[in-house]
């Protein structure tokens, strides 16, 4: 799992691409009249907040943990990100699709479309060297498995919050250059308006996604399946446990919280018994270094 590091760097490369992004935007709106350009003004607008409440997330996650927070400020990053979704789903998606209804109802022709062709043109490049760092750090995390299994099983909200933004933003872009285009080439702007609607729903859907998934982080979810399975392998080879009981893991922000019930190889020593608990538990956190706390409950055979 990439570290907090990793994904700092990409909500970075976000924030500088979507502010350059959002200046471009704003003038050729202003000069052309567009409404998908203003569509993707308000959006690039709406994305630098975010990503600047990412950080905050971030910072606040990093909080040192008190008699308060026993176990740390980890899951703040979650409040934030599931905000971030809000405004992505309000003020991207909304605001779109309200501004695209209102330019099928009243069309106004575009001018000097070749502004905004050209701005969108920059967009697209610079929003694409944004993705591209989003994606190397995705890329880190996902080993094998597919984009959209990363995305169900990611448990890095941050970088789950960049990407679905990043891939709002460069589909948003293509389809205000497809309208402005189209708009151009028939003389109608209802394309246009149609362009900045479909701008609205992608967000809105976009945001839905990345919504449900970091509400069940919020709610409190297990470690990454990988993870996690790589976890009970190494319980499981432990020469100082008999039989695993339970395992319960938590993912706190960027640390793990795992409980252990299981019975113990040795149960009539107690010294040594407390030794190999310790044993286990140092070995744990030194092989995954992301388990910050263990809670260890040596129990009696049971019948299966």
């Amino acid at each position: 799992m990439a570290g907090n590091g990793d994904s700092t760097r990409a909500i970075f490369f976000a924030l500088g691409a979507n502010f350059a992004i959002a200046v471009a935007k704003g003038v050729a709106a202003v000069i052309t009249g567009s409404g998908a350009m203003l569509a993707e003004t308000v959006h690039s607008l709406a994305d630098c907040g975010n990503q600047l409440l990412l950080l905050l997330g971030v910072r606040q996650a990093r909080k040192p943990v008190s008699p308060e927070f026993p176990l740390g400020h980890g899951r703040a990053i979650y409040f934030w990100s599931f905000l971030v979704a809000v405004m992505l789903f309000s003020v991207g998606g909304m605001f779109s699709v309200y501004e695209g209804v209102h330019k099928l109802r009243k069309p106004e022709p575009l001018s000097q479309w070749w502004w905004a062709a050209g701005v969108l043109v920059f967009a697209i490049i610079a929003e694409g060297i944004s993705m591209c760092a989003c994606l190397r750090e995705v890329r880190k995390a996902r080993g094998g498995r597919s984009l959209w299994e990363w995305f169900r099983q990611s448990r890095q909200a941050e970088l789950v919050v960049i990407f679905g933004e990043d891939l709002a933003a460069l589909l948003g872009l293509l389809f205000a250059l497809a309208a402005v285009l189209l708009s151009v080439v028939t003389g109608s702007p209802v394309w246009d308006a149609i362009g900045t609607i479909g701008i609205g729903v992608l967000l809105i859907v976009i945001a839905v996604l990345v919504a449900i998934e970091v509400k069940a982080m919020l709610i409190g979810q297990s470690v990454d399946p990988e993870l996690e399975k790589r976890i009970l392998e190494y319980l499981r080879n432990r020469p100082e446990i008999a039989r695993l009981i339970h395992v319960i893991t938590l993912q706190q922000g960027n640390d793990i919280v795992v409980s252990v019930q299981a019975v113990m190889s040795q149960t009539r020593d107690v010294p040594a018994l407390l030794a190999d608990i310790n044993r286990v538990e140092d070995e744990l956190k030194a092989g995954f270094p992301a388990v910050r706390w263990t809670f260890f409950e040596p129990d009696i055979g049971r019948a299966a």
